[in-house]
């Protein structure tokens, strides 16, 4: 079962003995409440319910993952952030209030925040060994140029600094519009424009050294 499938948010052991139980069954709690907004289920967080923390987790567990995954290029090390996220948030319930990009850019600027500090604990290392992406033939064959297209792209998006890989990932990856990004990278519209500017050239200078043609790229559309 992949981190995505999972259906239950598991807690991180420091913040297990936060949780309180809910009145009612959780399946039936979580059915009471799965129809209200970010805010009015963060009012219930607030308060210690469970199904409204639970409706927040997979609501936004998969977008979030995705954004670990491609920012750190390692499975365990973006359930990790993410749990993390969700474990502060937990925490902070009480004290949280909408502004701005809302839940959404909060949870992003939690995940991203943290990626950038794993990175700054260790350099990744990519191999200087290109795969060739030249492949017309239909089916398997282009099945499998799809793939080296796919590990070429992250080899290249792990090669950027840490706050262009964060403006790759959430402008074009996970299409988060340049004004929720900038919330999210606490930047204001000019310097986020600029930023995914300088990231967009970097990555395509990275895809050309890998032998990355325009037309490649249409292989993963």
């Amino acid at each position: 079962m992949t981190f995505e499938e999972r259906h239950e948010f598991e807690p991180v052991t420091e913040t297990a003995g936060l949780y309180a139980e809910p009145a009612l069954p959780l399946h039936r709690a979580r059915e009471a409440c799965a129809a209200d907004d970010d805010t009015a289920l963060m009012a219930r967080v607030a308060q210690g319910d469970v199904a409204a923390f639970t409706i927040i987790v997979e609501r936004y567990t998969p977008q979030l993952y995705r954004v670990g995954r491609r920012m750190l290029s390692h499975t365990a090390e973006a359930e990790d952030i993410v749990q993390e996220a969700f474990a502060k948030l937990w925490q902070t319930a009480p004290q949280w209030r909408a502004h701005g990009g809302g839940l959404p850019a909060w949870l992003h600027r939690v995940v991203v925040n943290r990626c950038l500090d794993r990175l700054r604990q260790f350099r990744v290392v990519t191999t200087d060994t290109l795969p060739d992406l030249v492949d017309d033939a239909p089916g398997p064959e282009r099945a499998l140029a799809m793939r080296r297209l796919n590990d070429t792209v992250e080899d290249a998006l792990a090669s950027l600094p840490g706050r262009h890989r964060a403006a790759i990932v959430l402008c074009y990856f996970e299409g988060l519009s340049n004004i929720l990004a900038a919330q999210v990278l606490e930047l204001n519209l000019k310097a986020m424009e600029s930023l995914l500017f300088r990231a967009r050239r970097s990555l395509r200078e990275l895809l050309e050294a890998r032998g990355v043609r325009s037309d490649d790229l249409e292989l993963l559309a």
